[in-house]
């Protein structure tokens, strides 16, 4: 009977830090996913404010400024202008 009451004791023991060490992977693979979480949410921010400066970027009046300011560029004068059609392929 002793010994039956060791070796219920021993699995139990085995059982208990079993359970230790699952609840603790747990809890520590629950932390990881938070902060990784916060990082996709500062990620997110960090691309729309992206978008944000690359649509201010790339405005049509701020190029066009930059371009005549700083490269001396200027619209071309309407007569000089030719527009040139494609033939239709199969003709």
């Amino acid at each position: 009977m002793a010994k039956l009451n060791l070796v219920l004791l021993a699995l139990l023991l085995a059982c208990a830090l079993g359970l230790i060490t699952s609840q603790h992977q747990a809890r520590k693979g629950f932390s990881e996913l938070e902060r990784e979480q916060a990082r996709s949410r500062e990620l997110d921010v960090e691309y729309g404010q992206l978008q944000l400066e690359a649509s201010t970027w790339g405005l049509h009046a701020r190029v066009e400024r930059i371009a005549s300011a700083s490269l001396g560029m200027r619209a071309p004068d309407p007569r000089r202008v030719r527009v040139v059609e494609l033939e239709a392929a199969g003709k």
